[in-house]
């Protein structure tokens, strides 16, 4: 996330105006031939223009199931959710209001057709154990571009900490031991810690931890596929999202801040204890409050494949700007136990192959 000067400066700065790519559908600025993400060439009107293309109607759209918030274009008046691969979906009302826009974008940087390439190589990965009765066509029909928001905060830590700052010392001291039968008088060098009570103050300013603000997408789901490179942020623009589907926070800024808090009181400790002086520590208590809290909602690119086998749900997940994937797979039990099986056969051979030799 960028430091507090760093988002006031952007904050201020007119809006950038530009278009989305041709080819990948990522953010391109005014005056820019290529396409900074795939290199495609674009034309000479987007370069030119002042004035980005208005976006698509979209209509927001909420899942019975599992809550996601979608937008998708007016005239798409259903869709399977994403998140828990639902036909669920209804149109939303407009009851809430104030919503808080987003504030910043990172544009996809990988295609739809390398995404879906991932996908492929990700399930071959387990070939030998995925059910045979699995369609994989079926499945990939279902992988979707989705710019999911984030919350991302910063703000100052101000801790009190004690501890018990441990320094070895050694000692030497005589044993007897036997040795070929007889009782031998040798000596050792033995660690010992001193022990002594020390607190103190520390403060430290935190950034840069993101909170998914979807109910679809639980945090620990989020952990899987970071890091996003926040350094390719750009302000929001709503031509940045044309082609794409896009949610809506469903975790109010005050739910996700104490998730944040949390993270941040844990980084707070680590660098605590990172400081103590002395060779060893305990019972390290640090009590911290924060403060100058600033935040910003930010759209991040996903790829989301949900679907079912049986009676189980399953997903990938693919961060659209660095690659990285995570998910669950299905696996046969027959196979996996056949497998096993063989296993063990093979084992039994070779044990009695080498009895025979011996």
């Amino acid at each position: 996330m960028p430091n507090p000067a760093a988002t006031a400066e952007l904050a201020n700065t007119p809006a950038p105006q530009g278009h989305a790519c041709t080819n990948c559908g990522s953010p391109v600025d005014v005056g820019d031939r290529f396409c900074n993400v795939c290199g495609a060439v674009q034309g000479g009107d987007h370069a030119t223009a002042q004035q980005p293309e208005a976006p698509p109607m979209q209509i927001s759209i909420v899942c019975k199931n599992c809550g996601a918030k979608l937008n998708i274009a007016a005239d798409q008046r259903s869709i399977t959710c994403p998140f828990c691969d639902s036909n669920m979906v209804v149109e939303s009302t407009d009851e809430e209001t104030g919503r808080q826009p987003p504030e910043f974008v990172v544009g996809f940087a990988i295609t739809p057709q390398q995404a879906l390439e991932k996908f492929r190589q990700w399930l071959r990965a387990s070939g030998m154990f995925r059910p045979g009765d699995l369609s994989t066509a079926r499945i990939e029909e279902k992988l979707r571009g989705v710019y999911l928001p984030f919350w991302s905060f910063s703000m100052l830590a101000r801790s009190r900490w004690t501890a018990q700052i441990g320094e070895y010392w050694y000692r030497t001291e005589t044993y007897t031991t036997i040795i070929d039968g007889k009782p031998v008088t040798q000596t050792r060098t033995v660690q010992e810690t001193e022990w002594w009570g020390l607190e103190g103050q520390h403060h430290n300013y935190y950034s840069g931890y993101l909170v998914s603000g979807s109910r679809g997408l639980q945090q620990e789901y989020a952990e899987k596929i970071k890091p996003f490179r926040l350094e390719a942020i750009k302000r929001y623009q709503p031509y940045f999202l044309a082609g794409w589907l896009s949610e809506e926070y469903s975790v109010a800024r005050d739910n996700a801040l104490p998730l944040c808090q949390q993270e941040f009181q844990r980084w707070e400790q680590h660098n605590i204890e990172r400081f103590l002086p002395g060779d060893t520590y305990k019972h390290v208590l640090v009590n911290s409050e924060f403060s100058d809290i600033n935040s910003d909602l930010i759209l991040l690119p996903v790829y989301l494949l949900s679907y079912r086998y049986g009676e189980k749900l399953f997903r990938f997940l693919l961060n659209g700007q660095t690659g990285k994937m995570a998910g669950d797979k299905p696996y046969s039990p027959m196979r996996i136990g056949m497998a096993v099986g063989i296993f063990i056969v093979l084992v039994v051979i070779m044990w009695f192959l080498f009895a025979w030799k011996r």
